[in-house]
């Protein structure tokens, strides 16, 4: 076992895993409800992380999430809209109603860069107007084996950020991505979800969207037993955010019904679940209104 699985005794049972997902799956149109996909709908981080965008496509997306409540009155807002860190003041500054600014950072997807870049890029994010911060576990240091590097990176990230919040009088979460398709066995996705949470974590998310293998059921549900784990021996409270590869409205209340199964209910809300989507939108608004939509 590797030193945070003995650390906190935790060793993935795929087999069992593999038949709680069994039955989740079976299950998923006794979970489907107007509620059900309102609540998913108010958890997603509405993302968009094109080679293309500029500042008019950004300040499109934005216009139709200040324009939704007036179009769907009787739904929630996302919980915030992601985006790359160079457009967070883009956002800022067409915000019109509530939301948070989640800005991916830290040279994403690939976090091969200088540390201080890094930590450069995070402050000028905030410093900009990120509430939230999303960064990848740097792989280069974590499949080295060495993890003290890996988790004094995020560390500092936690540091940087924080010192720029307190000077502005606010509060910024920081989420770390594993890149779960790139460390393929539950035993490294339990050791990664260990380290990030130890290191200063709010949030644990399954992937970028950029690789071949994003989130998975399999994954999703090692990282909730780990989060759940975690809380059990420290008293902490971890969010969970599956991304990439989220398309439907079935993928969001599977990933929905992993979340309740492992972690229970008071994990249902948006300060410790997100969805990571760039297309799932409508389809969520299509599940209940029972027509095609293309708000979004």
């Amino acid at each position: 076992m590797g030193v945070y699985l003995t650390k906190y005794g935790y060793s993935p049972d795929q087999e069992a895993i593999g038949r709680s997902l069994e039955i989740i799956a079976a299950n998923l149109d006794n979970v489907a409800s107007e509620q059900v996909y309102k609540d998913c709908f108010s958890m997603m981080d509405l993302t968009t992380l094109k080679t293309d965008d500029t500042p008019a496509s950004v300040e499109k997306l934005v216009g139709k999430v200040n324009s939704f409540r007036s179009a769907y009155p009787e739904w929630p807002l996302p919980a915030s809209v992601c985006v790359y860190p160079n457009f967070a003041s883009t956002v800022k500054n067409a915000r019109k109603c509530e939301f948070n600014i989640t800005v991916v950072s830290a040279c994403f997807p690939s976090s091969q860069s200088f540390l201080e870049v890094k930590l450069k890029e995070c402050e000028l994010a905030v410093e900009q107007g990120a509430d939230e911060v999303d960064i990848v576990l740097a792989l280069n240091s974590f499949l080295a084996g060495d993890y003290d590097k890996a988790s004094e990176e995020i560390r500092q990230v936690r540091a940087c950020i924080d010192a720029v919040a307190a000077r502005q009088g606010r509060k910024v979460h920081l989420k770390v991505i594993l890149e779960t398709g790139l460390l393929r066995t539950p035993e490294r996705i339990a050791e990664a979800s260990f380290l990030a949470m130890e290191a200063g974590a709010d949030f644990i998310k399954t992937s970028t969207g950029k690789v071949d293998v994003n989130a998975t059921p399999m994954a999703a549900y090692v990282m909730c037993e780990c989060i759940a784990r975690y809380h059990e021996f420290t008293g902490k409270k971890i969010g969970f955010k599956p991304a990439g590869g989220i398309s439907s409205a079935a993928d969001a209340l599977c990933y929905y019904s992993i979340v309740s199964t492992v972690l229970g209910k008071e994990w249902l809300d948006k300060e410790y679940f997100r969805f990571g989507v760039s297309r799932v939108a409508n389809s969520i608004l299509a599940a209940v209104e029972q027509k095609t939509v293309s708000f979004f």
